[in-house]
């Protein structure tokens, strides 16, 4: 795979991860960087710019989940019409009555089921919107729904989460959360999201202690893509920097493929940040 401009299917079976078998399932996960059109913004960051990148994007990967982080209300009839009637939506904005940035988790609703989800903060108070961690300067939030696969019938965790860049306990706390709603689903769980942390970074080790977790991209049998880093900011990516964004899941998963997609469309970025998809058979190798 490389950053050239590829021609956009309607629906690829054979996307950047590879192709996939039925029962397969493809995860992606996706910073949206915030849809804004500010004066002296670069060209390159604006949402006018990157809305057709985006959307061509969507249209040609159309996961069976899907995890945004940075996802402003105004950018969401984009992504909608970009994937289709089939898909539904779980969360809303980060702030006070839903209002804002939010992680929401969409699915194809042909494929999955939702049995049950729900949208928390990172604080002491996780049902109350708004509401905010000690030190640090925005809510945090996860998104996680129970689904159940309509063609196979198997139930698993999703958890989509935007971990804080700046504050250590915020991200422990994160951590902390998603271990316990492992524990407490008992399922197998994949975990999607912008960490603002990279492989080897204490909140990478924390969150794979114990062997709860594993790395999609160090489990898969295969890799697409060389391992670059995933906060690219619009420039070729490169291999060696960070790999912030990401896909874990629990051992009981078996990961066919992974692949950082850094595609351009009509010679344009969709992102700062370039997503990150994943195969996976639920359950384990057949």
């Amino acid at each position: 795979m490389t950053a050239s401009d590829p021609a956009i299917p309607a629906r690829s079976s054979d996307g950047p991860a590879g192709p996939s078998d039925p029962d397969d399932l493809h995860v992606m996960t996706f910073n949206l960087r915030r849809p804004t059109n500010r004066i002296l913004q670069r060209r390159a960051d604006r949402w006018s710019t990157r809305a057709p990148a985006v959307s061509a994007l969507l249209r040609a990967s159309r996961p069976a989940v899907l995890a945004l982080q940075e996802a402003l209300p105004h950018a969401m009839p984009t992504v909608r019409t970009a994937l289709g009637d089939a898909y539904r939506s779980l969360g809303r904005g980060r702030g006070p009555e839903g209002r804002g940035e939010g992680t929401p988790l969409l699915y194809d609703s042909t494929r999955l089921t939702v049995r049950a989800w729900r949208q928390e903060a990172v604080s002491d108070e996780p049902d109350r919107a708004g509401s905010r961690d000690r030190g640090t300067p925005f809510p945090r939030i996860l998104v996680w729904a129970e689904f159940e696969d309509r063609r196979t019938g198997l139930v698993f965790l999703a958890v989509n989460t935007h971990l804080d860049p700046l504050s250590v306990r915020s991200r422990d706390r994160s951590v902390d959360r998603i271990h316990s709603l492992i524990g407490a689903r008992a399922l197998p769980t994949i975990v999607l999201g912008d960490f603002n942390a990279g492989p080897r970074s204490n909140t990478l080790r924390r969150m794979l202690h114990d062997g709860l977790l594993v790395d999609a991209w160090t489990a898969a049998q295969t890799r697409r893509s060389p391992e670059w880093g995933t906060h690219a900011n619009y420039r070729p990516p490169r291999i060696g920097a960070r790999r912030i964004d990401g896909i874990l899941t629990t051992p009981d998963i078996d990961v066919r493929s992974t692949a950082v997609d850094a595609r351009r469309f009509f010679g344009v970025f969709p992102s700062d940040h370039l997503p990150v998809h994943a195969i996976l058979r639920i359950g384990g190798a057949a």
